[in-house]
């Protein structure tokens, strides 16, 4: 089965991309109407696949009609269906820092409270408490899932069952409160989703995937087997779990160590099996291109090692999520001023730590240039032409200049190009059962060099082997004697070692 999830489409004055929905049951004129959408929707299930939809329903934008007739006045019926707090002592209600940095908090001078946002100012958060919010929300579902979509990627689900409003504890140099603990992975979130699977989830045949980050203990509550919630769920660890995380959150150009990334992706492999369903990514909206930050973007290594993470996602067992652009190998843009940028996150960042002369703006620079979010966000390269072919107007935001040498139309006529080596693996996936259900073992975990594992199901058994390196790395679980090579990224092998970013995998049988 293969799967079309689209971020927002919804109606927004896109302050975040998108996920700053005005009305929920209308589409962004910018990307055409309600009736495209219908047209979509028929020619992607004529082809024999699915559409997820992104539920973003823990924030509106500040122009939903709830929230412009909410801060109207303290006793408008609209008013409950968003958090509204007193200041205390002439300050915020407390002292939570927001996921796009800044308070968690902004004074609204018409009714003289505040309203939270966790994320930017324009993104008021929803009141779950309500229960009028919540049929609302399950009544908008429910008119996706009679339109005939297929499932929803739930948007920072784990959010929505705020439990708590006192001060959270502040770590050393941070200038705001971490109120996490009481709004992240709650009891009353938990019972929030059950209650949508109630009226709404067991009344369709739907894919349900969780935003809700966490370790494995929340990811299975979330998604166990039994069915009483999601089918999955995005799980942060091996993204911004192997960021520094100091006071400047996710602010760093560190890279992506083999020992940390096998160290979390192996142990969610092992924690979920036979509990959960996983997802595997290493890339998507909110995270830079993933061959410029686990592989390496230069000329001489882009493809290989694109290669290697693509076979790296789609040997493991979960459901591989294939990023816009990830299978021709798209890479980051790097930018280098400010002026460039036009993520939100990126904005209040900077007038968090550079404005107030914290963090010289050359550093803060070169960690946009790693980690944003607009690495991600770059027009999809499609050709040649102008603009990689994405518009004949001015793009939202610049184009990538390797467009020229990375582009779907080149991709698509080379057979021995990232985008065709992608259809090899996703085909393998269609194909071998062990592929997708088998068992994972961790193999040679302390290898400095090489990421290796094993998959078993029904007599078969695969040994998947991927240089993490731009060197040749000994190996001697590279031997024909573990079975036949079912995929490469190489033509030629050396036996007892794997050229640089080699990606082989083996399959046995009986």
């Amino acid at each position: 089965m293969d799967v079309i999830w689209v971020s927002p489409i919804y109606a927004s004055p896109n302050d975040d991309n998108g996920y700053d929905i005005s009305d929920y049951q209308a589409i962004m004129a910018e990307f055409g109407t309600m009736e495209d959408f219908d047209r979509m929707l028929e020619g992607i299930h004529a082809r024999g696949m699915k559409l997820v939809m992104d539920l973003v329903a823990n924030h509106t934008s500040d122009e939903h009609r709830w929230f412009v007739e909410s801060r109207k006045s303290v006793d408008n019926p609209y008013r409950d269906f968003y958090i509204w707090k007193d200041g205390v002592d002439g300050k915020a209600p407390n002292n939570w820092g927001g996921c796009f940095s800044g308070s968690a908090w902004e004074y609204d001078a018409t009714t003289g409270q505040y309203y939270m946002h966790l994320f930017s100012k324009r993104q008021p958060d929803l009141n779950w408490a309500n229960p009028k919010v919540r049929d609302e929300i399950f009544k908008m579902m429910t008119w996706w899932c009679d339109k005939g979509i297929d499932g929803f990627r739930m948007d920072v689900i784990g959010m929505i069952g705020k439990e708590s409003f006192e001060d959270g504890k502040v770590a050393p140099g941070a200038l705001y409160g971490d109120g996490s603990p009481f709004y992240q992975h709650t009891e009353t979130t938990h019972r929030y989703l059950r209650e949508m699977r109630e009226k709404v989830l067991d009344k369709y045949d739907l894919i349900t995937i969780g935003e809700a980050g966490g370790g494995t203990g929340d990811a299975i509550r979330y998604s166990s087997l039994d069915g009483r919630e999601l089918n999955m769920t995005f799980g942060f660890e091996h993204t911004d779990g192997i960021n520094e995380h100091t006071e400047l959150g996710k602010w760093s150009d560190k890279g992506a160590p083999l020992d940390e990334v096998r160290e979390i992706m192996n142990r969610w492999e092992l924690d979920l099996q036979g509990k959960a369903w996983n997802t595997v990514y290493l890339s998507n909206h909110d995270q830079p291109r993933q061959v410029s930050r686990f592989g390496n973007d230069a000329p001489l290594w882009r493809e290989k090692s694109a290669k290697m993470l693509g076979t790296l996602l789609h040997m493991m067992r979960g459901t591989p999520f294939v990023y816009q652009g990830e299978e021709l190998g798209m890479t980051n843009i790097y930018f280098k001023s400010i002026e460039e940028y036009k993520d939100v996150e990126v904005f209040n960042a900077w007038r968090q730590w550079i404005d107030s002369g914290l963090v010289d703006p050359t550093d803060m620079l070169r960690w946009y240039a790693k980690i944003a979010r607009d690495n991600a966000r770059t027009p999809m390269q499609w050709n040649t032409e102008k603009h990689a072919g994405f518009t004949t107007g001015t793009p939202w935001i610049r184009v990538n200049p390797n467009y020229l040498e990375v582009n779907a139309e080149t991709e698509v006529n080379d057979p021995d190009s990232v985008f065709n080596y992608y259809k090899k693996l996703i085909e393998l996936r269609h194909t071998h059962d062990v592929i997708v259900y088998g068992d994972f073992e961790p193999l040679l975990t302390d290898d400095p060099s090489v990421y290796a594992y094993r998959r078993t199901l029904d007599g078969e058994t695969l040994t998947i082997l991927l240089n993490w390196t731009d060197r040749t790395a000994p190996c001697a679980l590279a031997d024909d004697s573990l079975g036949e090579t079912l995929i490469s990224n190489y033509d030629a092998h050396k036996p007892g070692s794997l050229y640089p970013y080699e990606a082989r995998v083996l399959l046995k049988r009986g």
